[in-house]
């Protein structure tokens, strides 16, 4: 069994495992802090997504791809100046975000110390970011799928504690569910920084070569860049969704506690429930990226070929059922959350949307590895803003309302899947039916 499939495997297992756990959490935040205080928490988790964005850099793809391109005896230099890097960057963010965060008015129905657990969160993300970057470049799938584990394990301990033995009115409930989520990170940094420290320890036994500092970074930032401007467009327009969605259903004639209540319970219940399988694209991706690095800068087209057909196929094995079982279980799979839920229509309208994703997040891993970052920020952009423009106009009207905005949703998921897809194809010489073309 290759160092591939070995490690898609364990962190296939590892993530299933967290996506249970992620599901327990959800409904914990249901139950402990109501219709619309899951509405809030889910309102923020976009923003806190932004956050993790900016301060990682996208180094742990820009790293993995360092690693996984570069000999052994250039990793523990490379990784120092990484370092230094994300020092650097970790003290030019949270002096920025001391002064912005504070004052953005979306923090305003938030406790007051929220913008602060944020600025918390920095240094926290930018440094495990470099130690998740060489794990994953060198393909010790191990430390990742554990740093994996710690993080759903440890939120859901922490909040069955907290909520078992206080109770909090539903502002501060929702800072002490966000404060589990830092203190969260803050765990997973620690195994990491104590696995990476053992790591680069064993590196020095071995023969290594120095790297300039200035071509490190060029070298990071030519991937760090791109990729992070494609993960800032898809927070942005994930920080925006929430808001976008209540106004179009404000205008549909929604009073505006209710269209939050309908955002908590389409992103808390639906979302939780039709991204659960997504674990396995997820895991596909992190170790897509070495591996189609590695065979991109080697010019092997045919393991690149082998490599899409591999995870198209186990993509539809798992995809399939999972969708059928959403829209046939809808009702038992919502009533987890809330009796006699809207969230069960929504779960059942969503299945495009859902199952075009698990295809879309292993071919981002692939575009990235072929260095056509490009080519998905642009693909990510023309399908968001389709989407975005039908979810407000049907949205909008009475008729539609969630339905509206579900439509566009879908539509915007399956157009961005098949640019991946043909870009994809194209590249490394396979027609649409994934057969080699005729020279």
């Amino acid at each position: 069994m290759n160092t591939f499939v070995k490690g898609a495997i364990l962190l296939i297992i590892v993530a299933f495992v967290g996506e249970c756990l992620e599901f327990l959490i959800n409904i914990v935040l249901a139950r402990e802090l109501g219709e619309e205080g899951l509405g809030l928490y889910m309102s923020i988790l976009p923003t806190v997504l932004f956050v993790v964005v900016i301060a990682s850099l996208e180094l742990p793809i820009s790293i993995s791809k360092f690693v996984a391109e570069k000999e052994a005896i250039f990793h523990r230099s490379m990784i120092i100046h990484a370092l230094r890097f994300a020092a650097g960057c970790t003290i030019i963010f949270s002096a920025i975000s001391f002064v912005i965060l504070p004052v953005i008015p979306v923090f305003d129905r938030y406790h007051p110390a929220t913008p602060f657990l944020f600025i918390i969160l920095i240094p926290i993300i930018a440094f495990s970011s470099v130690a998740r970057g060489y794990f994953m470049g060198a393909q010790v799938m191990r430390k990742i799928a554990i740093a994996n584990f710690l993080r759903r394990a440890g939120q859901l301990i922490l909040l069955v504690l907290v909520f078992s033995f206080f109770s909090f009115d539903t502002p501060t409930a929702i800072f002490i569910s966000l404060c589990t989520l830092i203190a969260t990170e803050m765990i997973v940094l620690t195994y990491l920084m104590i696995a990476f420290y053992l790591q680069m320890n064993e590196l020095k036994k071995h023969p290594q070569a120095k790297l300039d500092g200035p071509k490190v970074r060029k070298a990071l930032l030519k991937i760090s860049l791109p990729t992070t401007g494609l993960r800032i467009f898809h927070a942005a327009s994930f920080a925006i969704k929430p808001f976008l969605i209540k106004e179009a259903l404000v205008r549909a004639g929604m009073i505006d506690t209710m269209a939050m209540i309908q955002y908590g319970k389409l992103a808390g219940v639906a979302f939780t429930i039709g991204f659960f399988p997504a674990f396995i694209a997820h895991s596909l991706l992190i170790v897509l990226i070495p591996a189609v690095s590695e065979a991109y800068a080697k010019g092997d087209l045919e393991r690149l070929q082998k490599l899409l057909r591999r995870v198209m196929l186990t993509t539809f094995a798992y995809g399939i059922p999972a969708v059928y079982v959403f829209y046939f279980y809808a009702e038992p799979l919502t009533n987890l959350f809330f009796e006699e839920s809207p969230a069960a229509g929504y779960l059942q309208l969503l299945v495009p949307y859902f199952l075009f994703h698990y295809f879309v997040m292993p071919m981002q891993a692939y575009l990235i590895g072929l260095g056509l970052v490009k080519d998905a920020f642009w693909h990510a952009v023309w399908a968001t803003t389709l989407s975005f423009i039908l979810m407000f106009v049907l949205g909008s009207r009475p008729e539609f309302g969630m339905g509206g905005i579900i439509i566009g949703m879908n539509l915007g998921a399956v157009l961005l899947t098949l640019m991946h897809y043909m870009t994809i194809t194209k590249k490394i010489g396979l027609t649409i039916g994934l057969r080699k073309e005729r020279p």
